[in-house]
Order: structure tokens, then sequence, then C-alpha cells
């Protein structure tokens, strides 16, 4: 029977409408399934960013595999629907059992749409197959909350180098991530950043002038502008650009499944090898945050910097080193995946922020994404502008080497 594609869209987005059913198998299945797979994270997900970043790529890589394996003919649109849904509904309900139920709905629709006969059953045989394959292959590979979280010591407290931040003084987080098995890249430090810039050098005392009058909670310079910025981008990068990247899939009807599942599998790959890379450069730089920085300036050896010891910024400070930023890392991966696979601009699209309630912003370019992520997190107090610059040369870095090498991931 036919059901009418599911309405819902990630929250906030202004997506262009569903393409209009042509037969049985008309819907957008791709926007569908991706729907499903952020509610299924958002609602039963891991607390670790990138263990749900996992889930993403483990999902539609295996769809991707399934789609690819569609063979030509008349029923070929029908293989790859139910080989879409096969590999995310095996992959999601693995992952993600709470969700089972919700799941197990998702596939009835898929199904129920696609024309009963050989193609629906080899094309869910083989969505099942590829997910299978996948999940096995990812086994132990360090991404799971426990890894993550692992315990990490700090060195005993000295000038530039990372402490437990104020006001909890809470252990490090994501530390266990630089000893993840990344998807593409051949080791967590391939592309390890250079040190960043020295205490008592022109560049660092620019940097942390910079965060001191315009990230502070009181008596900053930053504009009320500059200030919505920052709390705007104030949420974790996975879940926020869960709506860029909705526009970018579902405005690519037309080109062929396998290319939007791609899309989709790409941009999250890129995205834990990003984060897998970033924590590798933060942990082995170990730099301190600007809130110690700036309360312990007189401990830096540059006599011309005072220290304040009751500034506080904006916003919360993450519990993990400075250099390089995760915001920026991850938002310049997003923006090469996205402009490699459907261009650097697109037609205006509408974001939402769960930490700018009633707050919406018009984009239309990738890039400004980035450069909003790079001002953001100075006025928000928690990053320097070279622990912000540092995170896009590295995000782009792992994002080039994972556009190069995917294909090796569909053999």
């Amino acid at each position: 029977m036919t059901l009418t594609a599911l309405a819902t869209v990630a929250p906030g987005v202004a997506a262009d409408p569903a393409p209009a059913a042509t037969g049985r198998v008309g819907a957008d299945t791709a926007a569908e399934w991706y729907d499903t797979t952020v509610r299924t994270i958002a609602v039963a997900g891991s607390p670790a960013q990138i263990t749900n970043g996992r889930t993403w790529a483990v999902s539609w890589l295996a769809a991707t595999r399934a789609v690819h394996d569609a063979p030509a003919g008349p029923d070929r649109r029908a293989f790859q629907d139910a080989a879409l849904a096969g590999a995310l509904h095996t992959s999601l309900t693995t992952l993600i059992p709470a969700r089972t139920a919700e799941l197990d709905a998702a596939l009835r629709r898929t199904l129920d749409r696609v024309p009963d006969g050989a193609a629906e059953r080899r094309g869910l045989a083989a969505g099942r197959r590829h997910a299978t394959t996948v999940l096995s292959s990812r086994e132990g590979d360090g991404l799971d909350p426990g890894s993550v979280e692992a315990p990490f010591t700090p060195p005993a407290p000295q000038p530039g180098v990372w402490r437990p931040t104020p006001p909890d003084h809470r252990p490090a987080a994501q530390a266990g991530s630089r000893h993840a098995r990344p998807f593409l890249l051949a080791r967590p430090d391939q592309f390890r950043l250079d040190p960043p810039p020295p205490l008592g050098s022109q560049r660092y005392r620019a940097d942390l002038a910079e965060v001191r009058e315009y990230g502070g909670a009181t008596g900053s310079r930053r504009t009320p502008e500059q200030t919505e910025t920052a709390e705007f981008w104030l949420g974790s990068p996975l879940a926020l650009y869960n709506e860029p990247l909705r526009v970018a899939l579902t405005r690519s009807v037309g080109q062929p499944l396998t290319s939007r599942t791609r899309l989709v599998a790409l941009f999250h790959i890129a995205l834990v090898d990003t984060q897998i890379a970033t924590s590798d450069s933060k942990y082995a730089h170990l730099r301190w945050r600007p809130v110690t920085a700036i309360r312990s300036a007189d401990l830096d050896g540059d006599p011309a910097t005072a220290p304040d010891p009751h500034w506080t910024p904006l916003h919360p400070t993450p519990r993990h080193p400075d250099y390089p930023s995760g915001h920026t890392s991850h938002a310049a991966a997003a923006e090469a995946v996205l402009t490699a696979l459907t261009g650097p601009r697109t037609r205006p699209f509408r974001m939402t922020s769960p930490t700018a309630p009633g707050l919406t912003r018009t984009y239309t370019s990738w890039h400004r994404l980035t450069r909003e992520n790079v001002d953001a997190r100075i006025w928000s107090g928690v990053h320097t502008r070279s622990a912000d610059l540092a995170g896009v040369r590295l995000g782009g870095r792992v994002a080039a080497h994972a556009l190069s090498r995917f294909p090796a991931l569909l053999r």
C-alpha cells in the first residue's frame, strides 16, 4: 500500500518541500531516514558527541554501500529504497536499541511504499548485510562513551599548561578520543598541529587581550549582535549542523541516491576523524584556557599583562584544552565536505539554535557558518583566536583527506 512521506523535519529547518510521489516509490526516502536518524539520536543517543557522530557515520556508510549495490534496470529504485531502509534500521536498532519500536515503524513505512517482489527482498537483505559488515568492522574502535571519557591526569600546574577550569574545576573531558581508531586517517596524529603561540609572544598577548576585552561575562566591549552570535553557536556542533546538512540533502533531490547517501556518510566520517584529530592536538599541546591565562597572567612571564583574578567568561569553559577549537575544526570540516559535494553557495536557508531561543538566522554560504564559529568562541570567552584558526586549518586538512580516501570505504 502507499503511505504519505513523513512530514517531520529537523527542528528549525526551512526545508524545501518533498518531491511529489511518482508511483509507489516516489517519496524522498533519504530525507525520511535522515529525519529518523536525527530523532533517534536526539531522543536516545549518547551523551558523547563523537559517539553520536560514529552512529551517523556507521549507519550511513552501510546505507551508501547497500544503495551502491543496486543492479541496473527498472527495479533499481525499489531495491535502493529497501536497501537504504534495511541498512539504517539494522544499524540504528543495534546501536540505539531503545528506539527499536520507532525504527520498526519507520521501516514499515518505507517497505509499504516499495512494490512487493524480488527487488524489495534483495534490497532489504543487502542493507542488512552491509550494516552487519560495517558494524563488525568498527567494533572496539574506542568511540564508545567509556573509552571517550577515559580518565586523564593533568600535569602539575605550570604557566601555559591546561588545568581544570572554574567555577567547578571538573576533570578533563573527551581525553580518550585521541586514542580512537579513525575511519580514514592513518592515525590520530596524522595532521597534528604545530604548537600554539609561545607565552609572551606578540600573538599570544593579542589573543588574550581580545578574549579579555570581548569574551567577559561583564564589562565586555562585545556588541549585542556579537553576544547573539556567541549564544547561537554555543551548542553541540553535531546537533547544530543537522540543519545545514539536511538543506544540502533535500536540495540534491534528482541526483542519484548513491550521491545523496554519500553526502551524509562522508560528512559524518570526516567529522568523526576531525574530532579524533582535534583531541590529539589538544592533549598533545595542553594549552591552558583563556580564563586560566587571564586570571594567572603574572605567571606567564609577560610583565605587560596584569592578572585579573575575577575575570569570568560569558559562557562556561569546556573541560579540555584550548588549542585547537573543536567547534571550529568541526565547522571547517563540514564546510569542506559541503563545498566539495554541493558547491560553496546555496539558496537562502534558515537556521535556529537551541541555545538562542526565538532567534533565526539566514545563510547562503557554508563559509559563513565557519566564520561565525571562529568569532563566537572568542566572544563566548572560551577560546583564543589562534586556537580557533588552528581548528579551521585542522578541520580542512582532515576533510580533504576524507574526500580523497572515501571511495576506499565502498570496496
